[in-house]
C-alpha cells in the first residue's frame, strides 16, 4: 500500500488548490493508498532561520521546535508527496514556501530522504495564463528543487479560477487531479 503525504498550502480551507488536492486524495484513496493530509495554515511552521545547526548535527536535524517536527518523519515515510498551493505574487504561498525551505534540514544527512520520492504538484491561480500568473515560476522552482534533492515530479495539475471553490466546475481539471491521485496511489 502506497503512503501519500498531502500538504495544502492555501490559507483558504475551501480554496481552489485545496479543492484540487482533495480530488487528488480521492483518486489516491480509491487506488488503495494510505493518505495523510495537512493544512499548513492550521500549523505553526516558522521559516528557516539559516542557523545551519541541521548541518552541524544532521542526526538532530532542525532545531526549530514547531509543527514541522511532526512533518519530518511523515516526509521520510511517504512514498509520494503532494504539495498544493495557490499562486500568490508570482509563486507559491508563504505557507508552502516556509514548508519547502525547511527541507534544508535534510541537507546534512548522508542520503536525502527526498531522493527517489514521487512528487505531485497542485497549483491554482487567478489569472487565466500560467505565465502571467507566475505559475510557471512555481513549476520551475519545483523542477529545480526536485533535481537538486533527487525527487521526481510524477505529475502537475494546475489551473485558473478567480473565486474560492470555482475550480470545481472545471471537470477536465478535476479529472486530471483525480487521475494524478490514482497514479500516485498505485505507485505508477
Amino acid at each position: 500500500m502506497s503512503k501519500i503525504l498531502v500538504v495544502m498550502g492555501s490559507p483558504r480551507a475551501k480554496g481552489n488548490s485545496s479543492t484540487l488536492a482533495r480530488q487528488v486524495i480521492a483518486g489516491a484513496e480509491e487506488a488503495g493508498a494510505q493518505v495523510e493530509s495537512y493544512v499548513l495554515q492550521d500549523m505553526d511552521i516558522r521559516p528557516c532561520n539559516a542557523c545551519d545547526a541541521c548541518l552541524r548535527d544532521p542526526d538532530r536535524g532542525c532545531v526549530i521546535e514547531d509543527d514541522m517536527q511532526a512533518l519530518y518523519p511523515r516526509i521520510r515515510e511517504a512514498d509520494a508527496i503532494v504539495i498544493a498551493s495557490p499562486i500568490y505574487w508570482f509563486t507559491v504561498s508563504a505557507q508552502t514556501k516556509a514548508f519547502l525551505d525547511r527541507w534544508y534540514a535534510f541537507e546534512g544527512l548522508e542520503e536525502n530522504p527526498l531522493k527517489g520520492k514521487q512528487l505531485g504538484i497542485v497549483l491554482a491561480y487567478g489569472d487565466s495564463d500560467p505565465f502571467n500568473s507566475g505559475a510557471v515560476n512555481a513549476l520551475r522552482m519545483y523542477q529545480d528543487a526536485c533535481r537538486y534533492v533527487g525527487a521526481h515530479i510524477a505529475g502537475a495539475v494546475y489551473g485558473s479560477a478567480s473565486k474560492p471553490g470555482e475550480i470545481a466546475r472545471d471537470e477536465a481539471l478535476m479529472d486530471k487531479a483525480y487521475r494524478l491521485g490514482e497514479r500516485l496511489g498505485t505507485g505508477a
